[in-house]
């Protein structure tokens, strides 16, 4: 993540000694090996429990670590108009109630602010912002959650993982061609952030985390509202992209097509809701598909854009080097290239 070299970084605001960030490495180094300390903490306490999650949240170390993220991720503000150059004053004068509300698990999010932003490839997305304090707290849910899920994602899942990248995506396709699996199943999920469903995804979730007070919160950071045009609608379903945990939240609720891939024995290459499975000619990816938009149906109450989605030979140009943005532009590009094909 991208770090602002800004003082406020470098500060400590719930407690523990400050530490230096303009020594060697700098701030990016430090945070990074604040991480590494996080992951290890984490680590242990996923061996041990993990009904007491919450703990681990709200340690000073990690939600010094949180706040170096949101305030280096700069970002507009919420909802409160609350700016992140506010965070720094708002912990001092809030971190002990807001403490206390983590661990009471009474903590209430506020509505995201909507906002739709262009797509690389043509159209808008819709992102939620949620207010700064909001983001603070995502994030340091995150920072605990990350190493008790990641580890049981698939290694064929690339989109939003730590050590992971689109180009090893690419060069892990480009090996599935070359093995003569040239036919792709182009997978893409119509609007999968507004349409998870929170009942599946919180069930997928306490399969692993015990701690019911943690369990409230995010469900309530699903349910929060949206607001545009000065008018909060509330939701049901979907997680928005904008805040820290929904690319983690995707990725688990995703995990159960990863595990359904893999028991069949299919050769694939998911990024967040785009997933293109490999195979040996068009009569087996027809069938592929056919069974997959079924298992998504049933399983997770998700649809297959039929207009994004086909089933085609593979180009070589789709591997350029790139930046991970660009990929998948060039990746829907492709798309539209495969659908004018197989409706030729």
């Amino acid at each position: 993540m991208k770090l602002a070299n800004c003082e406020a970084v470098g500060k400590d605001v719930v407690g523990n000694t400050s530490h230096d960030t303009k020594g060697d490495g700098g701030t990016r180094s430090r945070v990074s090996e604040e991480l590494q300390v996080t992951v290890t903490v984490s680590e242990r306490n996923r061996a041990l429990k993990t009904d007491s999650l919450m703990e681990e949240i709200v340690k000073p170390a990690n939600l010094n670590l949180a706040y170096k993220q949101v305030v280096g991720n700069k970002g507009c503000g919420g909802i409160d108009d609350m700016q992140v150059k506010e965070l720094t004053k708002w912990i001092r004068e809030n971190k002990q109630e807001l403490i206390r509300q983590l661990l009471e698990g009474t903590y209430q999010p506020q509505a995201v602010k909507r906002t739709d932003i262009p797509k690389p490839s043509g159209g808008t997305r819709q992102l939620g912002i949620p207010t700064v304090r909001d983001r603070l707290v995502q994030q340091a849910i995150l920072q605990v959650l990350t190493p008790i899920l990641d580890p049981l994602f698939s290694e064929s899942s690339y989109g939003f993982r730590p050590g992971r990248s689109a180009h090893q995506a690419l060069t892990k396709a480009k090996e599935y061609v070359a093995d003569g699996k040239a036919i792709v199943v182009d997978i893409d999920i119509e609007k999968f952030f507004d349409c998870v469903n929170h009942d599946i995804l919180m069930s997928r979730l306490a399969r692993h985390v015990l701690d019911k007070r943690l369990l409230r919160i995010i469900r309530r950071f699903l349910q929060a509202g949206i607001m545009q045009d000065g008018m909060v609608t509330s939701r049901t379903e979907g997680t928005p992209q904008g805040g820290p945990l929904s690319p983690l939240l995707s990725n688990l609720y995703l995990d159960d097509l990863d595990k359904e891939l893999e028991r069949r024995g299919h050769t694939f290459c998911r990024y967040a809701d785009d997933c293109n499975i490999y195979v040996g000619s068009i009569k087996a990816g027809e069938r592929v598909m056919a069974t997959i938009v079924e298992f998504l149906q049933k399983k997770l109450k998700l649809r297959v854009n039929p207009e994004k989605s086909a089933v085609a030979p593979s180009r070589e140009e789709i591997f350029p080097g790139i930046s991970a943005l660009e990929l998948w532009h060039t990746f829907d590009s492709q798309k539209k290239h495969r659908s004018s094909k197989a409706n030729d």
